[in-house]
């Protein structure tokens, strides 16, 4: 259990973080695109349906498709802060 909150609090820093490049409403709305997450009005991750590592490359895509380049700077700093979770392709 311990490491399906470490991807829940990985993926709401991703989260807050697109918040500040593409603003709260469509970070969010797009985070909630994403099938296997739950998410709630100010973004947290509340819950993770399904295979952690697929919700986790499924948002980080839906977020590379919006801004490329930007995000991929921008959420290599947070995943250095979870080095028991294990890597995906960015």
């Amino acid at each position: 259990m311990e490491n399906q909150n470490q991807y829940e609090e990985l993926i709401t820093e991703v989260i807050e973080k697109q918040s500040i490049i593409l603003g709260p409403d469509i970070a969010i709305l797009k985070a909630r695109n994403v099938s296997e997450l739950v998410i709630d009005d100010q973004g947290k991750v509340t819950e993770i349906k399904g295979d952690k590592k697929a919700a986790l490359q499924k948002i980080i895509n839906v977020y590379v498709e919006l801004s490329g380049m930007i995000v991929k700077n921008a959420l290599s700093s947070i995943f250095e802060k979870y080095p028991d979770v294990e890597k995906i392709n960015l």
